[in-house]
């Protein structure tokens, strides 16, 4: 089991392994000190490894998770009623939108993930990342054709202890209001692109 403890870890760095079996974890360790330091750090700093302890005692509190579910939940359920289409159920810490399906226009060749959180940006500021063929595709051999992601999502994470109740309806007014110009959003392609993890930098341009 893998988990990053900077979101619901309640913690700016860090996260952790965890497995069941000995000789693994022997080999785990050993990598750990070539590529970042000692197991009894990490290779993180001892503030953050005290911010981990008390950020994962702190997101097991009860009515933290209650409160935080019951956003995610709310904001889900205003999405749904405006028939903006995400995965269902909601999870903890984000709604994923089916970029595919909310603008049909776009083939996944079109990025329709990247023209949708251009259109969150330039609409409402609200800075999202796509996860669709530009995060998992596969960059076309020369003369080939790329390979497409299974799916085109965008994802909207909820950062913990920021957002207040009046932030959350604003986001939902700005799905709202592109949602009703769906198809106005562009289909976009790669202009330049790195040859590993490429949705960090990439660069695009509109087509059309």
């Amino acid at each position: 089991a893998t988990m990053s403890a900077k979101k619901d870890g309640l913690a700016n760095i860090g996260g952790f392994l965890a497995c069941n079996n000995d000789s693994w974890a022997d080999d785990f360790r050993n990598l750990l000190i070539l590529t970042e330091g000692f197991p009894t750090y990490g290779g993180l700093a001892g503030r953050d490894l005290e911010a981990i302890s008390v950020g994962l005692l702190e997101a097991l509190e009860y009515d933290y998770q209650r409160y935080r579910h019951a956003t995610v939940e709310y904001v889900a359920s205003a999405l749904i009623s405006r028939d903006i289409p995400i995965v269902r159920p909601a999870g903890g810490h984000a709604i994923f939108i089916d970029a595919a399906a909310f603008c049909p226009h776009l083939r996944a060749s079109d990025y329709p993930g990247i023209g949708l959180v251009n259109a969150l940006y330039l609409e409402g500021g609200v800075r999202a990342v796509e996860l669709g063929s530009v995060m998992f595709g596969k960059p076309a051999p020369e003369g080939g054709k790329e390979i497409a992601a299974s799916h085109e999502l965008v994802r909207l994470a909820f950062p913990r202890r920021v957002y207040t109740q009046s932030h959350f309806d604003y986001l939902i007014e700005v799905l709202d209001a592109i949602g009703r110009q769906r198809e106005s959003i562009e289909a976009y392609r790669i202009t330049q692109q790195a040859p590993f993890l490429r949705h960090f930098t990439a660069h695009y341009e509109r087509v059309g």
